[in-house]
């Protein structure tokens, strides 16, 4: 199984979770955009169908922000032979971005898809995340299938969130992935 990142506007720097991740767990990659600094929808729909694709086994995709987004508008393309949803086994999505709200720097990626996703998604959300208000993201993790955790007052749930390598989310995605399990035969 490989679990692929998908970061946010201006990519995860070193404080982040996520880049903490990529260094410390196995099987963890980040899944590179051409543009971290003015995202295009299509094209970084097409990066992530290309880097699903490219592996053999079993996704799990773990997103930041705008990798919410992202992830949401993957599911929602419909490119046969392009998009293989088939591969991913789960989603962690944490802090999605209200990508409806005025002055937001990636235009193409609103609206938000609300979409049932096909596989099992969990959401995590802050209670003062200067990108969503907390009613938002409760009503796109419903609108996914998700099962929510509020992580309490942690911004953006980011580098600047002081999180280090964040044990909790840790449990939380190994409790997705355990979940998921199919059984060996």
């Amino acid at each position: 199984m490989q679990i692929l990142t998908l970061p946010g506007l201006y990519s995860s720097g070193p404080g982040h979770w996520q880049t903490r991740w990529e260094a410390e767990l196995p099987n963890v990659k980040r899944v590179e955009q051409q543009d971290w600094d003015n995202p295009v929808k299509d094209v970084w729909v097409a990066t992530l169908s290309a880097a699903v694709n490219a592996v053999p086994d079993e996704v799990v995709l773990v997103a930041h922000s705008m990798g919410c987004a992202l992830t949401a508008w993957w599911l929602a393309s419909d490119k046969p032979g392009v998009v293989d949803k088939s591969k991913v086994r789960a989603a962690f999505l944490v802090a999605p971005p209200n990508v409806g709200r005025e002055n937001f720097p990636a235009p193409t990626f609103n609206p938000m898809p609300q979409i049932r996703f096909p596989f099992p998604v969990v959401v995590v959300a802050s209670s003062d995340d200067p990108w969503c208000d907390l009613p938002i993201a409760q009503a796109w993790a419903k609108s996914w299938g998700a099962v929510l955790h509020l992580i309490g007052a942690k911004g953006h749930i980011n580098g600047d969130s002081g999180l280090g390598s964040w044990k909790q989310g840790q449990d939380w995605l190994n409790t997705l992935i355990t979940k998921t399990a199919k059984p060996v035969q």
